[in-house]
């Protein structure tokens, strides 16, 4: 067992988060979770009263209140973020002052108390559109976007104090799919699987572009293997943690194949045609991790939530979808 015994999770309630935080009760840690709870606290309904859990209504920006509660904290796991594209433009200046202007002072603080390993949450966004058929870390990162371009910045910021005594560990996700307490239904795999479920059709915009994707258990497994893989062979690394790489029409047919044989397929043309393949063979020789669900796993799970009436009026509800539901709520 590690000797890492309480963990601090910001942004804990969201996507990932929801579906890490019962691993790590699981596996006995004593769990922190600081979040704003946009989404409500009901996705820790059914593990709200475990008493290594303490939930933190609160904001990273909050210098004060990380003093507080990063002490006795041995590691920090940061998804804190206004995630995706379209939801950090609603409000650029909110986007840079959670994702970038707060990102330094949090490991600041998570280094002066004391905290010994810092995992971060980046992007394989920060690539940009590659024309190798392997996207590997060394690369140059070519970041599009604001969004993409601050989670490259605290990449070096993070580099900048890592230290023997301060473990730090950056992850490049691919794109993460299947079902969770907070699901989002804005991300690949889940838009086509929730299309496919509801009405039955499936729109593929172009078609020939990869995608890099992961499963939710898979990636949370990181999350918990990261606490406990030794100093050295992680301190200061960059792991793309990701699946195998597939067209969006190769998704669509995975999604038809699990949901029915009645799903309509329609190819229209797209002005968007990025295409990026990300390997993640350095985290396999490096660490032996390497994921062991399938896109197809992903969408029984999504089909499954749907059956057992988890998943409701969900081409409508804006909980499942960032953007509608960063437009409702007023931060400043």
């Amino acid at each position: 067992m590690s000797s890492i015994k309480t963990v601090l999770v910001t942004g804990g309630a969201g996507y990932v988060g929801s579906a890490l935080i019962p691993k790590l009760l699981e596996k006995n840690y004593i769990v922190k979770v600081l979040d704003l709870f946009l989404y409500g606290e009901h996705v820790f309904d059914e593990i709200k009263d475990k008493k290594n859990l303490r939930l933190i209504r609160g904001d990273i920006r909050d210098q004060d209140l990380l003093r507080v509660e990063f002490q006795d904290c041995d590691a920090v796991i940061h998804l804190a973020c206004i995630s995706n594209d379209p939801s950090f433009e609603l409000n650029p200046a909110l986007g840079k002052s959670i994702n970038l202007d707060a990102f330094e002072p949090m490991v600041k603080i998570a280094k002066e108390l004391g905290v010994r390993r810092f995992i971060y949450a980046s992007s394989s966004s920060v690539y940009g559109v590659k024309e190798e058929d392997k996207v590997t870390e060394d690369l140059m990162l070519e970041p599009l976007t604001d969004y993409s371009k601050f989670k490259a910045d605290c990449e070096e910021i993070l580099n900048k104090y890592t230290s023997a005594n301060f473990v730090t560990l950056t992850v490049r996700p691919a794109t993460v799919c299947g079902y969770s307490a907070r699901l989002r239904l804005d991300l690949i795999v889940n838009i086509l699987t929730n299309h496919a479920y509801v009405n039955r059709k499936i729109k593929v915009l172009g078609g020939e572009q990869y995608r890099p994707n992961i499963h939710i258990e898979d990636m949370t497994d990181f999350y918990i293997q990261s606490l406990v893989w030794p100093d050295e062979k992680i301190n200061g690394q960059i792991f793309n943690v990701g699946c195998d790489n597939y067209t969006v029409n190769e998704i669509a047919e995975m999604v038809k194949s699990v949901i029915g044989d009645d799903v309509d397929l329609e190819t229209v043309p797209t002005n968007d045609n990025r295409s990026y393949r990300v390997s993640s063979e350095k985290i396999y020789a490096a660490l032996g991790f390497k994921p062991s669900r399938s896109i197809e796993d992903a969408v029984m799970d999504l089909k499954r939530a749907y059956l057992d009436n988890k998943i409701t009026n969900s081409m409508s509800d804006d909980r499942y979808f960032n953007i509608k539901l960063m437009q409702k709520v007023q931060l400043t």
